[in-house]
Parts: structure tokens; C-alpha cells; sequence
């Protein structure tokens, strides 16, 4: 992994896991699936202007096309969609804790319905990943948090591996801005038919919320999702996918930072113990893969 691909995934990282306390601030004011249908919409109109100035093609494979509309539905209609919603009853600390034990779903999702086989210290690392997340759940649970909220982010979280698993359909065969711009308007026509019926447009205006949803459109909206992209192209799923062990440590923190948001013992070390075990489990399918494909 060369040095452009760590900064490129650190970067990423980062951006990934301040959309949670960017989101948090956004849904207290607004109503979650409309706003994220318009932020979708702004989203990827500028990718596809961007995309079309590059001189990328408005056409699609057959593949590229399918796995595209799966991936727009999966993570930013359902993950996103669902998400927004919890983050009105959850801290989102809490909601980017759930979101991060993705890649344990990915490898857990691989072994037992793909059949691919996991070194024991992956394995080692889902056993830990899961036990940290079980940690941080009890302790929340135990102290009233809100379980149709936590709920609805497992469901997210779910079609967010789903989305995963589909990402090298949907980025393999060139197009690469454009793709991220018809993934995003796939997520948002869905949200805004669910969210025409079940909304209402009702809005507290201020300056926090404006400067929230500007960052939410472009950085984690745009930026993150083609720098991902961009860097699964570069190194493949699997190695690029390793970079989402720091997701837990900086949604935590950045929620902290910014919104003031209590962390416990318990989930400090909850935290930890997810952050290695997606570490642990990162790293043995790396270098699985780094051998199969010497």
C-alpha cells in the first residue's frame, strides 16, 4: 500500500465518521429522509457536472448499472435513510458505533455465505468485535436508550454490508465520478417518495443547521463517497476496507468534541476492543489477499 493510498484512506475515514455528528446536528432541526433526499439530489448533480467536465460518459455498463442501483438503494436510501431517522432518539456517537462493526459483517457475511475461508486471528477479531459492540450495547440499554432507534441502525448497518459487498460491481468499468453521482440520485428518489408520505416540511432555520448541511452535502456526501471509491479502485475492497477499523475512535471523538457527547468507561473500552478486532480482522484478509493474488 503506497503512501497516496493511507492518506487517501485516512482522509476518508475521518470524513466517514464526522457525517454522524454533522447528521445528528441536521435532524434536530429538519426532517431526516427529505433533507437527505435534497442532499442527495445537490450531491449528485454536482458529481455528474463534475464527472460530465472530465469528460466521463453518461452511459453505464449492464453491470455497472445494476450494482449501482443496488448500491444507491442499500446504503444511502436504507443505511443513511434509517440512520438519519435513528439519530433523532441516539446519540451519534452511539450511531457511529453501530456503523462501524460493517467490515465484521463483511467478513462474517464472506465466511459463512460466500465460504471464504478466515485465518483464526479474523476470526479471533469477530469474536472481539462483536463482544466490544455487545459491551457497548448492554451499557447503553441499561442506562434507556432508545431500542426502536438502535434497531432501526442494526437494519442500516446491514444494508450498508450489503452495499459493500456490491462496491467492486458498481466501480469496476471506468465512469467513476458519474457512478457515485447516479448512486446518490438513486438513494435520494427513494427517500423522497418515503418521505413525501410520511414528512412534512417543517424546518428551524439557523446558521448551525445551514453550515451542517453544506458539510454533510459535500464533504461526507460527495468527497468521502468518490475518495472511497477512488480507493478501492486503487488497492481493492478488502485492503481499502482495513481503514474503517479507525471509524469507531474518530466518530466518537469528533461527537465528543463537538457535541459534547459523554463517553463511559465501559464504552471507551467497548471502543477499543471493536477498534482492534476490525483491525485484527482487516489485516488477516489483506494479506490473505495480497497472497492469493501473488
Amino acid at each position: 500500500m503506497d503512501l497516496r493510498a493511507i492518506i487517501m484512506g485516512l482522509v476518508f475515514a475521518l470524513m466517514w465518521s464526522s457525517a454522524f455528528t454533522s447528521a445528528r446536528i441536521i435532524v434536530a432541526d429538519a426532517p431526516p429522509m427529505l433533507t437527505l433526499a435534497l442532499r442527495f439530489f445537490i450531491s449528485g448533480g454536482l458529481a455528474v457536472l463534475i464527472a460530465a467536465l472530465m469528460g466521463q460518459s453518461f452511459r453505464l455498463t449492464r453491470a455497472q448499472w445494476r450494482n449501482t442501483f443496488v448500491f444507491g438503494l442499500c446504503q444511502n436510501a436504507l443505511y443513511l435513510g434509517l440512520f438519519f431517522i435513528a439519530m433523532r432518539t441516539i446519540e451519534a456517537s452511539l450511531a457511529a458505533i453501530i456503523a462501524s462493526t460493517m467490515p465484521l459483517l463483511v467478513a462474517f457475511s464472506s465466511w459463512v455465505f460466500l465460504k471464504e475461508r478466515l485465518p483464526w486471528l479474523a476470526i479471533a477479531g469477530l469474536v472481539a468485535g462483536f463482544a466490544g459492540a455487545a459491551l457497548i450495547m448492554g451499557t447503553r440499554l441499561n442506562a434507556g436508550v432508545d431500542l426502536f432507534g438502535v434497531t432501526i441502525c442494526i437494519v442500516g448497518v446491514v444494508a450498508l454490508t450489503v452495499a459493500t459487498l456490491s462496491v467492486r460491481g458498481a466501480s469496476s468499468g471506468g465512469n467513476l465520478l458519474m457512478v457515485v453521482g447516479y448512486q446518490m440520485w438513486v438513494g435520494g428518489a427513494a427517500l423522497l417518495l418515503v418521505g413525501l408520505i410520511s414528512e412534512t416540511w417543517e424546518v428551524r432555520y439557523s446558521g448551525t443547521l445551514l453550515l451542517a448541511f453544506v458539510y454533510t452535502t459535500l464533504v461526507p456526501g460527495l468527497a468521502a463517497t468518490w475518495i472511497w471509491f477512488a480507493l478501492v479502485e486503487r488497492i481493492g475492497a478488502t485492503r481499502a476496507a482495513t481503514f474503517h477499523f479507525l471509524n469507531p475512535f474518530f466518530g466518537v471523538a469528533i461527537a465528543a468534541v463537538l457535541l459534547g457527547e459523554a463517553m463511559g468507561t465501559l464504552d471507551v473500552f467497548g471502543v477499543a476492543i471493536i477498534t482492534f478486532g476490525i483491525l485484527a480482522v482487516q489485516l488477516s484478509r489483506a494479506r490473505r489477499s495480497a497472497v492469493t493474488t501473488d
